[in-house]
C-alpha cells in the first residue's frame, strides 16, 4: 500500500512511518515540505506520490496559544485536514485524521468515560477547531477515520513526559507541583500507530477512540513514571485552579475505545503497561536527552 504522512516529523508521524514501512511505501513529509492548508500545494504533493491511504498527524497542537493565533489554528486544524480530504475523496484514498479529547467538555465524573457517540462540546480554541477539522473532514470524503486519541507520549518530539523528566533529573532540589484534578488515559504514540497499522488492515471507517487502556491525572502519570525510572523527585498535587492557564482544559477526558472494542480491533494496552515498555525500551535516550 502506499501511503504519505503529513506531519512525518511528530512524535506520532514518526512512529507510523517506523511502523508502515516495513509493509508499505511511506511518504512522510512535514511543514517544511507541504502545507497542508494550502490546497494546491496538498494536491501537487499528492499528485506527485498517488497515496492510497493519507495519514493526517500535522496539527497545532499548542493548546494555550490556540486562543490568540486563531487563524493559524483554523488553516491547520480545519483548512488542511479538509484539503487532504478533498484530495482524498477525488482520487480514491482513505483519510486517517488524528483529533482529541478536547472535543468535550470533560464535565462527566471520573470514572465516567467518553464514548464515540456522546455529544462534543469543546471549551477551547483548540477543542474547537479540531472538532470542525473532524466536520469538514467528514463532509469532504466518505472514506476516512478519525481517531480521537489523548495524553499522547513518545521517543521523537516533546511532550508532556520529556518536559517532567527533564525538570526532574536537571533540578532535583525543586519540588514538582503536578495537577491532580484533571483525568484522562495516557497514550503511547507507538501504540496508537500500531493501532492505525490494524485498522487499515481491516478497512474499518468512522470515528473511534484510541487512548491507553484504563486512567489517571497528571499527578498520577508524573508519580508513575519517575518511580519507573528511578528518579528521587519531590512531587506534590495540586488543583487546575492552582495553576491557571489561559485555554481551558477538559477536566475529565477518558476517552472509552468502545467502537474498536464493538468490531474487534482494539489493540490499545492499559497505560501502565506501555509506560513500562516505554521505559524499558528508551531509558537511557531519555536520559540522555536530559543530559545524564
Amino acid at each position: 500500500m502506499n501511503i504519505l504522512i503529513t506531519g512525518g516529523k511528530g512524535q506520532l508521524g514518526h512512529d507510523c512511518a517506523q511502523v508502515l514501512s516495513g509493509s508499505h511505501a511511506v511518504t512522510r513529509i512535514d511543514i517544511d515540505e507541504l502545507d497542508i492548508a494550502d490546497s494546491a500545494s496538498v494536491n501537487q504533493v499528492a499528485d506527485g506520490t498517488r497515496p492510497e491511504v493519507i495519514i493526517n498527524c500535522a496539527a497545532f497542537t499548542q493548546v494555550d496559544a490556540c486562543e490568540t493565533q486563531t487563524e493559524t489554528a483554523w488553516r491547520v486544524n480545519v483548512t488542511g485536514p479538509e484539503n487532504l480530504a478533498r484530495w482524498a475523496s477525488a482520487n480514491g484514498a482513505r483519510l486517517v485524521h488524528i483529533s482529541t479529547d478536547y472535543v468535550f467538555d470533560g464535565k462527566k465524573t471520573p470514572p465516567e468515560t467518553y464514548l464515540e457517540t456522546d455529544q462534543t462540546a469543546p471549551l477551547s480554541g483548540y477543542g474547537r477547531t479540531k472538532l470542525a477539522g473532524e466536520q469538514a473532514v467528514a463532509a469532504a470524503t466518505d472514506d476516512f477515520v478519525i481517531l480521537r486519541t489523548a495524553w499522547l507520549y513518545g521517543i521523537n518530539g516533546k511532550n508532556f513526559l520529556k518536559t517532567i523528566l527533564k525538570k526532574a533529573v536537571t533540578e532535583p532540589e525543586k519540588r514538582l507541583t503536578i495537577v491532580d484534578d484533571q483525568y484522562g488515559s495516557p497514550t503511547w504514540s507507538y501504540r496508537l500507530a500500531l493501532q492505525i497499522q490494524h485498522l487499515l488492515g481491516h478497512g474499518a471507517k468512522g470515528i473511534f477512540h484510541a487512548t491507553g487502556e484504563g486512567y489517571c491525572t497528571w499527578y498520577g502519570l508524573t508519580r508513575y513514571f519517575l518511580g519507573k525510572l528511578n528518579i528521587p523527585a519531590t512531587i506534590a498535587p495540586c488543583t487546575t485552579a492552582d495553576y491557571p492557564l489561559p485555554a481551558p482544559r477538559p477536566a475529565c477526558a477518558i476517552l472509552e475505545n468502545r467502537r474498536l472494542s464493538e468490531i474487534h480491533l482494539n489493540i490499545m494496552k492499559p497505560w501502565q503497561e506501555d509506560i513500562d515498555l516505554f521505559v524499558e525500551q528508551f531509558g537511557p535516550q531519555l536520559m540522555a536527552e536530559c543530559g545524564k
